[in-house]
């Protein structure tokens, strides 16, 4: 007999009944007569995973600095900022308003994303217009933040020692491209 390498499917015997001829490792069966062992599980090929559809989030909780304070005294803090559309950064620039004066844009597209404030039955240009000045500001920075994929951050490298890090983009007014 020759002696060849052990080839895929090929099956190692090991131990001996009383009676049975045991064939080497790596060396075909003789015949019929070995009983072979049980063969190892062959791994079946694992299917592509299967993406999960992800939802897209439209919608973003947020918590105003200071707070809204309504007409009846009530401060209002919790609200919700969904994502803006072409249509929503158009719309304004119609607006009498925005044309004489485009920092206004920033407080008539704020009053078309927020959906919710507090308790407040509904969000529009007016109430934005008398937040204070660091709620303003928080919810331009949080605009660009989510309309922006979530973040206003780059990954950078030092040009120095090479190392990684990351840093906040200062962007243009809101509603600029």
């Amino acid at each position: 007999m020759r002696r060849t390498a052990a080839r895929a499917g090929a099956v190692a015997y090991s131990g001996a009944d009383a009676g049975t001829s045991v064939p080497e490792a790596g060396v075909e069966s003789p015949g019929p007569e070995a009983t072979p062992a049980p063969a190892a599980p062959v791994p079946t090929p694992t299917p592509a995973p299967v993406q999960q559809q992800q939802s897209l989030r439209t919608e973003f909780p947020f918590q105003l600095p200071r707070g809204y304070v309504d007409e009846s005294g009530t401060v209002h803090r919790d609200g919700v900022m969904r994502l803006s559309t072409a249509r929503d950064e158009l719309v304004p620039l119609r607006d009498v308003r925005v044309q004489e004066n485009p920092a206004y844009l920033s407080v008539v597209l704020l009053g078309r994303v927020i959906t919710r404030l507090g308790t407040l039955p509904m969000v529009h240009d007016g109430i934005v217009e008398n937040m204070f000045a660091s709620d303003l500001a928080f919810l331009q920075d949080f605009y660009r933040q989510i309309n922006a994929e979530g973040h206003t951050r780059a990954a950078v490298q030092c040009p120095h020692c090479a190392e990684p890090f990351e840093v906040e983009l200062g962007g243009s007014r809101l509603g600029e491209s």
